[in-house]
């Protein structure tokens, strides 16, 4: 099964607090979290991985 990721945001100007990511098979295995976007502010550098 693919992954899922909760990611937050916590550029303090942002109004989104967390999103998911939800992966496919196709995905890269060396995709990190410095890839990815803020789907609300578009900043990358605020992005962090909530560990459950």
């Amino acid at each position: 099964m693919p992954k899922t990721e909760e990611i937050k945001c916590l550029n303090p100007d942002c109004e989104l607090d967390m999103f998911e990511n939800h992966y496919t098979y196709d995905v890269p295995d060396d995709l990190a979290l410095d890839d990815l976007r803020c789907p609300y502010c578009g900043e990358t550098e605020w992005l962090e991985l909530i560990e459950l």
